[in-house]
């Protein structure tokens, strides 16, 4: 089916020019623009009964919803000022629910049609279908203008003789929203009605104001830049197929950006021969294609002059060659030249708040994006080899292509496992890369040894992996999670950072011995047979420097099979006919002899693929575009995975479309999936699923044909995407392991749903969500492969630690049903949901795989278990040994899982990690995480024999238990005694009861977090800010803080089922706090529990001596919050104390509590402790109290590691950002 815009041009060619003398005598229409009358018809009959109110449902008013919520939350009260231009009769915002609709204060609008307009204030009086108005909170009646939102200069009627209202000249009305809905037809040049709105915006400190435009594809806004995009590619309209309804319908589509007074001469049958001829006949009839795109603009949209002004544009067009990116039109396309340029380009976009995009060998949707700044990196096209420990390396370039790298790494007598294509660039190898060497030495990401990338937090240059030190860019660091960056670019490497370079492993270079079959097949039936043979006893019996590829097409009016397998050899020079190598012994008997056998080097590889030399006249004689999508198929065989890829081909819209199976397995299931972001592992064979179709030139007779096409483009897309679905959906009812191939898939919102299946199971995708939001927090690369959203974790997560045998399972296990009780709901709209799993479930199943022992018995018998443990001790050892972040991947693991099904408390038991908080916590940073010790004893008589410490939780609302002194170099949030002398279910019961289910619910705590404001972008953008000092600009704030701190430092134990607690504060003789915040909500708690106060204060403001003063090591977070917008960590500082302060006020063993508002590097609290070290106070003498805690900075390892472990440290709040 054509597009509208193809309808348009073809009613506009034709009604202009009539075809002869004849037709335009006997023209059934009026030369004479539409009257309002007639546009308000055609506008019902295309948005109320021509399918268009579905786009309306479908994509308009989610996108709209978005923004509106976006901007309400970013304003003080919730509530926003709307301009709409053009909004017809009613109002775009009317399709929102009233929740929505009750955020709007002011509206105003420009509506030029007379009966639209009036329509339109009767709308807003009356409320139309609704119960009340539709904006039933506006503060003063809204205003509809009865002419055009036009843009003038000098104050007159413009050259097209309308009347003309400027947007920003002469208007002092301002905005949060300005929506264009469909409404820019005829306002040219476009960015100048953009801009006359931009000037009509609020400006707010918050959030800067939007103007929105919804417009078919293809709407071109020269010189701005957009804040973000998005596109509706699977929008139709229909129009019924009588004469009454497609005269109107044309006369529609032709005219609404025809200016007033030109004419429109077509006569019906004329219309209706048109619309007949580019529509789709369906039974409630004609459907044409109607993709749509929203653009939104910021005050940032102007800005480019501002980039391009510090790094060169590209000085020719760059050719790109995928045919959806040729669609797009970038705001600008630049080149840098050095590594600074491409710092500028991120520094840029995180300033102005809009996307980038990246051209590297140009084959990917994604690299080109409309009205987005594209980086152009074909200067950064160098490739070396180099010499290191780890034997030579190729170092390529982000310009470089495979061909470059290919014929490179030849001279020197190596080879990296690249693809089959020459010109296909770093997105290939960032995002998987599949080629002959795959089942030999594995995709090409798993090549990747290391890179070099600009990153998009700040525009800082990072190093991560092996980096030979001449290729690492003055002022290049490693960045902290450099082992999540490494493993996120190994498959999903467009996504966290500009890649300038990347470092691959090399291997000897092969020569290849190519076989090549074509066989023609009678039916589907004969290609179910035949595919199923040759994969159980071709291809399944290969070794692993074979592959093969397979090709299903259509030629000559017949069902083809084409076979090619690949045999490398060690090079061989020059061979005037191949060696006698053993093919598998059926091999023959299935596909006869082959039609050829040739013997290439690497880069005769290129030219030897069957669809580009054998199929179709060598891919159509090489005019042709095409679209694909690839799907992972573990079972090629399989009847039903056949019978779709036969419908398919039998239902293709071009004859030109193939498929193409790659091999796979070997070498490339090897790598366990969470060992890279590339988790699709479990394939035998990748099926490229390829819709091509003739390139349509500018030549006369492909003209003829451009008028006459039915959009074959979007009939190809269709095609793709439903033969994709097709075999996913065969592969699962099969019982078959899928996935789709990450490096086809961008912006489309078709590829967000192929995107869940792209990188596996397991924890893959939500460790990518999740470095993806640390890596990328002002969303500069939105337009990459579409990444899944990350699962809301659980709310608490509780690690059950404990000796062999203290009973921790059990214990798990009764505290769970507790916090599904009705006093600790989870929502208002259902209960809590508790759930217990075990972190050494993973270990034991991969153990029993590799020894053969008796799974059910490992998890259920525990004298099974016990005989096992040592293998097992030194099968999990084994494994850390070779993937250090095993621990790690196994706790995300279990997290994940529970996130799935919903979980707001887990419990995880089998951890016998130092530290777990410690450890784990800033992977969850949403989440509370706190650790309950189960201690066996025999019986505790009396608690003054033991030795008992204070331990607190660092999550939500801890309670404070003591506990047997244990050898750990940490202290656990809370521990149970299992007294065995004592059994039973009540005391563990009561112990949750007491102690875990505050942890969860407290109204307190959500009232005192509800007190704690978050502000977007400040003090830079991209940091979300919690205002935690602004606790005591509320009512009542201070006070809150000071009793929920009073709760905490209550000492509480269960002993023999009955609840010992006593005030943890009559051991404590003083009270340690540094500016400023700790001043803040110290002093409060000093006075309250009448102890002394004593200040840590940063040198320089004078504290009498004598003093003690330690440095303070700069913090990334601190010298964020500067704003000052420099780069780095900032200067150290020193702070000091006043030596003889604890001295003076305590006698013997003084027990000192340190409060502060926040940690989250914790180089603050490091200080201040080293500080009481040096006057002789460490360890369980010291413990610490903060309003919030960060866990994502990691501030509780860092104590940890400066020797603190055993203080004791607690929290209020927890939060996931700054």
């Amino acid at each position: 089916m054509a597009t509208l815009d193809k309808l348009k041009k073809v009613l506009r060619r034709t009604g202009v020019h009539p075809t002869s003398t004849q037709e335009r005598e006997s023209s059934s229409t009026v030369k004479k623009p539409l009257t309002d009358e007639e546009y308000f018809e055609g506008f019902q009959l295309f948005f109320k009964k021509g399918g268009g109110r579905i786009t309306y449902d479908d994509f308009i008013r989610p996108q709209i919803s978005k923004c509106l919520d976006r901007l309400a939350c970013s304003r003080p009260r919730g509530v926003i000022s709307v301009l709409e231009i053009g909004p017809g009769p009613e109002s775009i915002l009317g399709l929102l629910p009233e929740q929505q609709r009750r955020r709007v204060v002011r509206y105003d609008a420009f509506e030029p049609k007379e009966i639209h307009a009036s329509r339109l204030e009767t709308w807003l009086a009356s409320g139309g279908d609704f119960s009340s108005k539709p904006f039933p909170a506006l503060l003063c009646s809204p205003r509809v203008h009865h002419h055009c939102f036009r843009v003038r200069e000098d104050g007159q009627e413009d050259h097209e003789g309308l009347c003309c209202v400027t947007g920003s000249a002469t208007s002092t009305a301002k905005y949060d929203l300005v929506i264009f809905c469909h409404s820019m037809y005829g306002m040219r040049p476009k960015s100048a009605f953009i801009e006359a709105a931009l000037g009509m915006l609020v400006d707010h400190q918050a959030a800067d104001g939007m103007v929105v435009v919804f417009h078919r594809q293809g709407a071109e806004f020269k010189g701005l830049v957009c804040h973000r995009m998005a596109s509706f590619p699977t929008g139709t309209v229909s129009v019924p197929n009588t004469e009454e309804a497609i005269q109107l319908f044309s006369r529609f589509i032709a005219a609404p950006d025809s200016l007033p007074g030109q004419n429109l001469d077509l006569s019906t049958e004329c219309q209706r021969a048109v619309c007949q001829s580019l529509g789709f006949s369906q039974a409630d009839g004609l459907v044409f294609r109607a993709p749509e795109i929203m653009v939104s603009f910021t005050r940032h949209a102007t800005g480019l002059v501002e980039l391009t002004s510090r790094v060169p544009q590209s000085v020719h067009p760059r050719v790109v060659k995928n045919y959806q990116a040729r669609l797009c039109t970038p705001a600008a396309v630049i080149r840098p030249t050095e590594v600074s340029h491409v710092q500028d380009c991120v520094r840029w976009a995180i300033k102005h708040k809009v996307g980038l995009t990246v051209i590297g060998g140009s084959h990917s949707d994604h690299c080109v994006a409309p009205n987005t700044v594209a980086i152009d990196m074909s200067a950064f096209g160098q490739v070396s080899i180099s010499d290191s420990n780890q034997g030579q390396l190729v170092v390529a370039g982000a310009g470089a292509t495979t061909g470059d790298i290919i014929r490179n790494a030849m001279a020197e007598g190596l080879t990296v496992p690249l693809g089959s294509r020459p010109s296909v660039g770093a997105g290939l190898w960032l995002q998987g890369g599949i080629g002959h060497l795959a089942r030999l030495h594995g995709l090409a990401c798993d090549a990747i040894v290391g890179a070099v990338l600009v990153g998009v937090t700040s525009g800082q240059i990072l190093h991560v992996g092996h980096v030979p030190s001449q290729y690492r860019p003055a002022g290049s660091i490693r960045p902290d999670n450099e082992s999540d960056m490494l493993w996120a670019i190994k498959g999903a490497g467009t996504n966290f950072g500009i890649v300038l370079y990347t470092v691959f492993k090399t291997y000897p270079a092969r020569d290849y011995i190519v076989r090549n079959w074509s066989l023609p097949l009678d039916s589907g039936l004969a290609a179910e047979v035949k595919l199923k043979e040759f994969d159980q006893l071709v291809a399944s019996k290969l070794r692993r420097n074979f592959s093969s590829d397979v090709y299903l097409f259509w030629e000559t009016e017949r069902l083809h099979l084409g076979v090619s397998i690949y045999q490398a050899v060690s090079s061989l020079g020059h061979i005037s006919s191949p060696p006698s190598v053993p093919l598998p012994v059926r091999t023959e008997e299935i596909l006869g002899f082959p039609t050829s056998t040739k013997t290439v080097n690497a880069i005769g590889l290129f030219d030897t693929d069957m669809y580009m030399s054998g199929m179709h006249g060598g891919h159509g004689g090489g005019k042709t575009y095409s679209f694909k999508r690839c799907v992972f198929l573990e079972n090629i065989g399989c009847p039903d995975i056949v019978r779709a890829l036969v419908h398919g081909l039998e239902t293709r819209p071009s004859p030109l479309c193939y498929f193409h199976l790659l091999h796979g397995g070997g070498a490339v299931a090897d790598v366990a999936p969470s060992s890279t972001a590339f988790g699709c592992r479990g394939w035998n064979f990748a099926c490229v699923v390829t819709g091509v179709w003739l390139r349509q030139d500018a030549a006369s007779e492909r003209k003829r044909q451009n008028d006459a096409d039915s959009g074959m483009e979007g009939r190809i897309e269709q095609w793709v995407y439903s033969v994709v679905d097709s075999l996913l959906t065969a592969s699962s009812r099969s019982g078959l392991q899928t996935g789709v191939y990450p490096a086809d898939l961008g912006p489309d919102p078709r590829d967000s749903s192929l995107a869940v299946t792209a990188f596996g199971k397991g924890p893959n995708r939500p460790r990518l969500a999740r470095i993806k939001k640390t890596t990328d927090p002002h969303n500069v690369l939105p337009y990459a492969c579409p990444l899944p959203e990350q699962p809301v974790e659980p709310k608490l997560i509780i690690l059950v630690t404990g000796e062999h045998g203290a009973g921790k399972d059990f214990c798990a296990e009764v505290w769970a049903p507790g916090f599904s009780t009705p006093t600790s709901a989870g929502s208002a709209n259902r209960p809590t949901k508790a759930y217990v799993a075990s972190i050494s479930d993973v270990t034991k199943r991969e153990y029993a795989a590799a020894s053969g022992a008796d799974l059910n018995a490992l998890l259920s018998n525990r004298d099974y278990k016990e005989a096992h443990r040592p293998a097992l001790t030194r099968f999990f050892q084994e494994q850390v040994r070779q993937r250090p972040r095993l621990p790690e991947e196994h706790f995300l693991n279990v997290v994940y899982e529970a996130a799935n099904d919903g979980v707001d408390v887990l419990l995880i038991t089998g951890m016998r990690d130092e530290a777990p908080v410690a450890m784990f916590s800033h992977l969850v940073p949403d989440s509370r995480v706190i650790e309950v010790l189960v201690h066996r004893s025999n019986s505790i008589q009396n608690p003054q024999d033991l030795t008992v410490q204070q331990t607190q939780s660092g999550a939500m609302a801890g309670v404070n238990v003591a506990c047997c002194s244990i050898s750990r170099n940490h202290v656990p949030d809370l521990v149970f005694h299992n007294d065995l002398n004592n059994p039973g279910l009540q005391p563990i019961r009561t112990f949750g009861e007491r102690n875990l289910l505050p942890l969860f619910h407290s109204e307190d705590l959500s009232r005192l977090e509800s007190m704690i404001r978050l502000v977007p972008d400040f003090p830079q953008p991209g940091i979300d800010f919690r205002h935690v000092l602004g606790i005591a600009q509320r009512p009542g704030g201070l006070k809150l803080v000071t009793t929920l701190f009073l709760e905490r430092l209550v000492k509480s134990r269960t002993d023999q089922g009955h609840d010992i607690s006593n005030k943890v504060w009559d051991n404590i003789d003083a009270i340690v706090t540094c500016e400023t915040g700790g001043f803040l909500f110290a002093s409060p708690l000093a006075m309250e529990l009448e102890k002394p106060l004593v200040l840590v204060r940063k040198s320089g403001k004078k504290l009498p001596p004598p003093t003690c003063s330690t440095e303070r090591e700069p913090s990334h977070i601190s010298h964020a919050t500067r704003g000052d917008g420099n780069q780095g960590e900032g200067e150290q500082e020193r702070f000091e104390m006043e030596s003889d302060a604890i001295r003076d006020i305590t006698n013997g063993q003084p027990g000192v509590l340190v409060v502060d508002d926040v940690m989250a590097t914790g180089k603050t609290l490091c200080a201040v402790l080293r500080l009481l070290r040096d006057v002789g106070i460490e360890g369980e003498r010291v413990s610490v109290i903060v309003v919030a805690e960060f866990p994502l900075h990691r501030g509780r390892k860092l104590l940890r590691d400066e020797g603190f472990g055993r203080v004791k440290v607690q929290s209020l709040l927890t939060f996931g950002g700054l």
